[in-house]
């Protein structure tokens, strides 16, 4: 923790840095405190590991919400893996700094949905086979383990990529 005070007083004239930082301090201050509370193998400690990954790779905020929880199996470690790349693909294209993913897990299914307010794109263009970004990484990803994954983008207006798969 004394490290990473030390850094944030190096990076002060650099705010962006200075929230990963301090994000970062923070989720680990948590697992440290929390650890036995979420079980490892678990959905929702998945789905917060990628976004803190993702969130200190590229220096941005995600909020993330889970509700309900499951043991994790091939199929929600697609789902995680699917999220992750939606994560990954706002924080480098959507222009913003917070990106939202919710979670909801029942005995029917699981369901994530990753939801940014940015620039937007044509998900038609995006969806094209002959690209894999979103069509090999999530839609494709999603499809070998029985779950969809539906994309809605208007360019100006965010992105909100859902998806889910069923028990």
């Amino acid at each position: 923790m004394l490290q990473t005070l030390a850094l944030i007083q190096r990076y002060a004239d650099q705010p962006r840095e200075v929230t990963r930082l301090a994000r970062s301090q923070e989720r680990e201050l948590r697992t440290t405190l929390y650890a036995s509370a979420v079980p490892e193998g678990q959905l929702s400690q998945a789905l917060r590991n990628a976004a803190a990954e993702v969130e200190d790779t590229y220096a941005i905020t995600i909020d993330v919400v889970v509700v309900g929880d499951r043991a994790l199996d091939a199929q929600l470690d697609a789902l995680t893996a699917a999220s992750r790349e939606a994560l990954v693909n706002a924080a480098k294209h959507a222009g913003v700094t917070t990106v939202s993913m919710y979670a909801e897990v029942d005995d029917r299914g699981a369901e994530v949905f990753v939801r940014d307010r940015g620039v937007g794109f044509d998900p038609a263009a995006s969806c094209d086979p002959s690209r894999q970004g979103i069509r090999g990484s999530i839609i494709g990803r999603l499809e070998r383990h029985r779950g969809v994954a539906t994309i809605r983008s208007t360019p100006g207006g965010g992105t909100e990529v859902q998806m889910r798969v069923e028990f």
